[in-house]
């Protein structure tokens, strides 16, 4: 460890704040990393020492260690000794943490112990109708508890009686150097409590949780797309004594609909039309999401393909009163099974047809680029 006053690497005062600290090593941190000095050793070296200063003064069991021994507190197993190689207990894993840690949920809690229990993560299928009105699903998950024999405490006795962690002194986290980078983990002595129970739990042996299986109702909010992650703090396992629990992540997800395909939030609705229906025009009767019944018009001459739109028919949008399109998409039938009449009146139509200019355009288009194609070679 460096022999350096810690206050004096930082540039800071023996009364600076912990906000103070945190921001003289944000900046010296980033100054001095080998990222950004690439080959230079003394910027290297200077990077360490940062570390190792701020390992010392934002731990306020180690920052009083060292006021009142200085560097002896770390020596040899004094007061203040960590137990702990490499960077002192800083290192890159302090620079993400302490730049990053406050966005991505991961900031340590004091004295570096284990901030909550696990994690877990469930899944729930809906149909396309919950999704557009909200719903409330059951979800069933294995999870971890707080004891009832002990009350979550992982003591037999009412006492409670503890003994700080041999391994991790307390810190309920253990630090090894692989390289250049240090690798932080639970404590496998403790389980990350700091802390190991005199008398344990008979029940839960010490851990202060058990394993059992819990079905919470999750309320799904109108609007949710499928792959939506829903957080439900608090709801993850168990922590034990001294920590709280986990969160639940429930991610939703949202099965196909028979008519309807949604965009965002648009629907679509694919609508079979009769080919003389489509020609002469008329009006149909198309379902909507929310349940009831509208009435769309065919305009005469509508071809397959074309996209009717009805504004506001659409799906609904997460958080708000707001609603999407829903788009009509025309598909026009062709007849299959024709009765002799049926026959014989569409081939006097064909007939008919085909000296009536402009009736055809599409396809008259087409084959005229075909002759000019046959032409021109």
């Amino acid at each position: 460890m460096s022999k350096e006053d810690p206050y004096v690497v930082l540039g800071v005062s023996r009364e600076a704040s912990a906000d103070d600290l945190k921001k003289a090593y944000r900046k010296l941190a980033m100054q001095y990393h080998p990222d950004r000095n690439p080959g230079d050793h003394a910027a290297e070296t200077r990077f360490k020492q940062v570390n190792e200063a701020y390992d010392i003064l934002k731990d306020e069991q180690k920052r009083a260690a060292f006021d009142r021994f200085g560097h002896a507190a770390f020596e040899g197993g004094g007061p203040g000794a960590g137990g702990f190689s490499g960077f002192g207990g800083g290192g890159l894993g302090d620079i993400f943490e302490q730049m990053f840690g406050d966005m991505m949920g991961g900031g340590r809690g004091g004295g570096g112990r284990a901030r909550s229990g696990g994690d877990i993560r469930a899944q729930v299928e809906i149909s396309l109708t919950e999704a557009f009105t909200g719903t409330k699903a059951p979800v069933r998950v294995q999870t971890r508890i707080a004891c009832e024999h002990c009350d979550g405490t992982g003591s037999e006795t009412k006492d409670r009686a503890a003994d700080l962690c041999p391994t991790c002194g307390g810190a309920g986290k253990v630090r090894a150097q692989q390289g250049f980078f240090l690798v932080e983990r639970a404590c496998p002595t403790c389980g990350g409590a700091g802390r190991k129970i005199r008398n344990p739990c008979t029940v839960c042996r010490g851990a202060g949780t058990v394993a059992r299986e819990r079905t919470l109702q999750v309320a799904i909010p109108a609007g949710v797309e499928d792959g939506t992650r829903i957080r439900l703090a608090g709801e993850g396992e168990a922590g034990g004594a001294g920590v709280s629990a986990g969160d639940l992540y429930v991610h939703v997800s949202v099965r196909e609909h028979d008519i309807f395909q949604r965009d965002g939030a648009n629907i679509f609705c694919r609508v079979p039309v009769r080919m003389a229906q489509a020609a002469l025009g008329g009006e149909i009767e198309v379902p909507v999401i929310d349940g009831s019944r509208t009435k769309v018009k065919i305009p005469a001459g509508t071809q397959s393909g074309h996209q009717l739109r009805l504004r506001g028919k659409g799906f609904s949008v997460l958080r708000s009163a707001a609603r999407g399109d829903m788009y009509i998409q025309v598909a026009v039938e062709t007849p299959r099974a024709l009765s002799k009449r049926q026959r014989e009146l569409l081939e006097e139509f064909d007939t008919e047809a085909k000296d009536a200019p402009g009736s055809h355009t599409d396809s008259e288009g087409f084959f005229a680029k075909v002759r000019d194609f046959f032409d021109g070679r």
